[in-house]
């Protein structure tokens, strides 16, 4: 099948890009032509249709399948796209970029190298299409992009490694849209960005890399929607062999029922907003108190730039919301300049880092 570069009167060469992002109960897809998107569209999958599957795996075809059948019924001519992203998965640490699926990615995210996630048929995905289409197959800044320096990694105990987990396409694309809108590239900054979602993570941005990081998904940082974030250990080790909970239970206490949920048992900014407005203060009190941890972590990685800031981005689902970024922002204001970008596109991101790669603005990456 012949894949060929659309003509436009702007510009002699748009790249058509297939972007496949895949949540645990959803397929995001979206095509864009160079920055438009063409089409957007999410693949909603019910609890009962993937119980039929044993493993994330197995949902390959079905997801495959609808995919095709989008695309079929928006009429995209698979034959002008030029390359497929799919949103990465848990691989081995690697550094932040675009890279190429190559075998030894699907390997290890057929294998689940660090877990079964449904973000790693993102890549399989992406590749069992753009070989039928005789183009190249990406992934752009998965979760565990790892650009930590050395003495960022020492936790205080030598059994335990501190390890970057974060939303790091978010993060990066943010990043760059901030140093753009400055006239600058983002190789040249020093950034730290905010992503406000159902998990809170804040990285260190030097010159391009990601230099530090908060780390959620290990109980790290301010607590947020779903997570506990870093509380007092003696009475967290003192919970743990309490014999009143599993170890399930506590990983669930750290991670999916902690933070907002367990103080007011809703992970909703928009109903913990409706509870203020109504005059409940001590959901006031719990909102005021994850900005008030927010902000303390923001002001903590300070040091790590020197203080030299160029800029503070706020960023994710949350920052969506005036009244927690308004309380964030009035305690980090004296670090220097804030700009906020609501959501997420990941969608966007992916497509975007692609087409660093495709234009010559980046080099594309090989994982090893």
């Amino acid at each position: 099948m012949q894949n060929t570069l659309l003509e436009t009167d702007n510009f002699p060469e748009i790249y058509r890009i297939l972007v496949i992002n895949t949540g645990s109960t959803s397929t995001k897809i979206a095509v864009f032509d160079g920055e438009t998107e063409v089409t957007c569209c999410t693949i909603n999958h019910s609890v009962d249709e993937l119980m039929k599957y044993e493993t994330m795996m197995d949902q390959f075809e079905l997801r495959k399948k609808m995919i095709l059948d989008v695309l079929h019924s928006k009429q995209i001519d698979l034959s002008t796209i030029n390359a497929v992203v799919g949103r990465g998965g848990f691989l081995k640490p690697m550094e932040g970029g675009t890279y190429k699926v190559n075998n030894k990615m699907l390997t290890d995210l057929r294998w689940g190298l660090r877990g079964e996630h449904a973000s790693n048929l993102g890549g399989i995905l992406a590749d069992n299409i753009a070989q039928e289409l005789n183009v190249l197959a990406y992934t752009v800044d998965p979760v565990v992009v790892d650009e930590m320096e050395e003495i960022a990694r020492i936790s205080g105990m030598p059994e335990i490694k501190r390890r970057s987990i974060f939303h790091a396409l978010n993060q990066r694309a943010v990043a760059r849209r901030a140093a753009k809108e400055l006239g600058k590239k983002y190789e040249e900054m020093n950034l730290i960005v905010v992503h406000l979602g159902g998990g809170i993570s804040i990285g260190v941005h030097r010159e391009g890399r990601v230099i530090d990081v908060s780390n959620a998904f290990d109980g790290e940082g301010p607590f947020s929607p779903e997570r506990s974030g870093g509380v007092p250990v003696g009475k967290l080790i003192e919970l743990c062999f309490s014999g009143k909970l599993t170890m399930e239970e506590m990983h669930k206490k750290i991670v999916g029922k902690g933070g907002l949920m367990a103080y007011l048992g809703t992970y909703d900014g928009r109903e913990v907003r409706r509870r203020i407005a109504e005059g409940d203060t001590y959901a006031e009190l719990i909102y005021k108190a994850m900005a008030y941890q927010i902000a303390k972590e923001i002001a903590a990685y300070a040091p790590v730039l020197y203080g030299k800031i160029d800029v503070i981005c706020i960023t994710g689902g949350l920052a969506h919301d005036e009244l927690l970024v308004g309380w964030i922002k009035e305690k980090i204001a004296f670090l220097g300049e804030v700009k906020v970008y609501p959501g997420e596109d990941e969608v966007r991101s992916l497509a975007e880092g692609v087409l660093r790669v495709l234009r010559g603005e980046e080099d594309v990456k090989e994982y090893c």
